[in-house]
C-alpha cells in the first residue's frame, strides 16, 4: 500500500481554530536528538520568547491527554529519558508508549515544528477511526513526527526496533494509514539549521 496514493489521502480533516475540548488520546512529545546541524539543542530555540519545547508541549497538552515528554525534560511536561540513547524518533515513541502504559493509538509531536498549532494537532488526533494518520509536508513527504500512530503501527514499531530498524517511515505501508494533504503544508516545516531558524524568526540562544 502506498500511503501517498490519492486514494489514501484525506482532504477533509477539520482545520478550525482551537477549542477547549481535549481528544481522548495520549500524546508523546519528542525533544531528544543531537541537533547537529543546528549546533545548539533545538528544544531551547526561542519563538516569540518561548522555547520550542515549551511551545510544543503546550500545544500537545491542550489537545491530548495524558501527555509525556521523551527527552531531557525541557517542556514543562512530565518527562522520561529515552530507554535507549540515540535511538531516534521511533525509539522515542516506544519509550513514550511504555511510560504512558498504553498500546495506542497515540499522537506524536516533535518539538521542532514551530508552525504546528492546536488546530493541526486536533485534526490529526481526532480523525475518525483508530488508524494511523500522517500529514504531508510541502514536498509531499509524510511528516512522521506530527502524526497519530495506531495500535497496529506501534506493535510493528516494537518489532522493527528489536530488529535494529529505527525509521518511523517503515510504519507507513500498513493498511490502516491515512495521509492528510494539509491546506498549507508549510505549517509542517521543521527547523534543522540556523538558516531555517532565521526564516521562522526564531532566536538561537548563545
Amino acid at each position: 500500500m502506498n500511503p501517498t496514493d490519492p486514494a489514501n489521502v484525506a482532504t477533509d480533516l477539520p482545520t478550525g481554530g482551537p477549542t477547549d475540548e481535549r481528544v481522548a488520546i495520549p500524546g508523546i512529545l519528542l525533544t531528544g536528538g543531537e541537533s547537529r546541524r543546528m549546533g545548539v539543542p533545538k528544544p531551547m530555540l526561542l519563538l516569540d520568547g518561548e522555547p520550542l519545547a515549551a511551545r510544543s508541549g503546550r500545544v500537545l497538552a491542550a489537545v491530548c491527554g495524558p501527555v509525556v515528554e521523551v527527552g531531557p525534560g525541557c517542556s514543562g511536561l512530565v518527562a522520561v529519558p529515552d530507554d535507549v540513547a540515540r535511538s531516534g524518533p521511533l525509539g522515542g515513541v516506544l519509550t513514550g508508549v511504555r511510560a504512558l502504559g498504553v498500546a495506542g493509538p497515540v499522537m506524536v509531536l516533535g518539538c521542532d515544528l514551530p508552525s504546528v498549532d492546536e488546530a493541526v494537532v486536533r485534526a490529526i488526533a481526532s480523525h475518525p477511526g483508530v488508524g494511523t494518520v500522517v500529514p504531508l509536508d510541502a514536498d509531499g513527504e509524510p511528516q512522521v513526527v506530527c502524526a497519530r500512530y495506531s495500535v497496529v503501527a506501534l506493535a510493528r514499531a516494537a518489532h522493527l526496533f528489536a530488529a535494529g530498524r529505527r525509521s518511523l517511515r517503515l510504519l507507513l505501508d500498513l493498511p490502516d494509514v491515512t495521509t492528510w494533504a494539509v491546506a498549507d503544508p508549510r505549517r509542517l516545516a521543521d527547523v534543522d539549521t540556523p538558516e531555517d531558524a532565521r526564516r521562522f524568526g526564531i532566536t538561537v540562544p548563545r
